[in-house]
């Protein structure tokens, strides 16, 4: 992937080397975060899949309000270091296309905040652990992020590569966008509502392969415009959204697959939705809520 020559955003809050606040609060706390994500990992799980209540779908109904939320403040603008640099970068060429698409639709893209954190760190959704991976925060609009995680993708998921790491991020401002356009909300109301949690999770799902559609959306409009891709670099988003499909973190944890317990969809209906977005660059075409919500 071509990224050294663009732009860097400075929407970046680096608390990288920051020890995290005490205080306590309501949610889930930072111990509990950390004891489950250990499990997560030792298991050979994505911890977003066992703790699914702080991904994007689950931000808005962790306890924790926006005015409530705890404070912790790192340096602002971009890293200067490589991996600083590239998620920096990557993030900039998020806000440029999503501004052109929203421009397009006669609305207003509002930049998120990329956090970038080492082992714990707070937010408006509750506590944050380096073992939960990537996530999306509604309640404050910014994306966490524990930069070893592409470490982890590259060792434990064998997912490795620029592109798929740059996937990732656009996942989650692919939850971003969710949030602007009203989506989040009303999953989350509809979560609550849920008779079921086979309902709830198939929420959960369809909300998690639209961010799957929207970062191909952003990959196709990157593409056109920066021509940022090199031969490899689909394959590589590929195997990312293949390699962290709950089917396959199922299997490789406990040797069988429970659909119902699904909370990101299995494998093949990421690749599905990520391609689709990549290759029609329409946010109409990932509608995966069809229907009331």
């Amino acid at each position: 992937m071509k990224w050294e020559d663009f732009r860097s955003s400075g929407n970046v809050e680096d608390r990288r080397g920051f020890s995290m606040p005490g205080g306590r609060g309501g949610g889930i706390g930072i111990g509990t975060l950390i004891v489950v994500g250990l499990v997560g990992w030792a298991l050979g799980i994505n911890p977003l899949v066992l703790l699914s209540g702080l991904d994007a779908i689950q931000g808005g109904g962790s306890g924790y309000s926006q005015q409530s939320a705890p404070t912790q403040q790192g340096t602002r603008g971009a890293p200067s270091d490589e991996l600083g640099r590239f998620a920096s970068k990557v993030l900039a060429q998020t806000e440029d296309v999503w501004t052109e698409i929203f421009r397009q639709q006669g609305k207003t893209y509002k930049d998120p905040t990329l956090v970038l954190f080492s082992g714990a760190t707070r937010s408006a959704c509750g506590g944050a652990s380096s073992a939960m991976g990537p996530f999306y925060c509604p309640n404050d609009q910014k994306v966490y992020l524990d930069l070893t995680f592409f470490q982890e993708m590259k060792t434990r998921f064998r997912a490795p590569g620029d592109f798929a790491a740059a996937y990732v991020i656009a996942h989650e401002v692919g939850h971003h966008v969710q949030n602007l356009i009203g989506i989040l909300p009303k999953v989350q109301e509809a979560r609550r509502n849920a008779r079921t949690e086979r309902e709830s999770n198939a929420l959960s799902v369809r909300t998690e392969l639209m961010a799957d559609c929207l970062a191909g959306v952003w990959a196709h409009h990157a593409d056109a415009r920066f021509q940022v891709l090199e031969p490899g670099d689909v394959q590589e988003a590929l195997n990312a959204a293949a390699a962290i499909g709950d089917d396959t973190l199922q299997k490789r944890s406990q040797g069988t697959i429970v659909p119902d317990s699904f909370t990101h969809g299995s494998s093949q209906q990421r690749v599905t939705w990520f391609t689709r977005g990549l290759k029609t660059g329409s946010m109409q075409q990932c509608n995966t809520l069809q229907g009331p919500i």
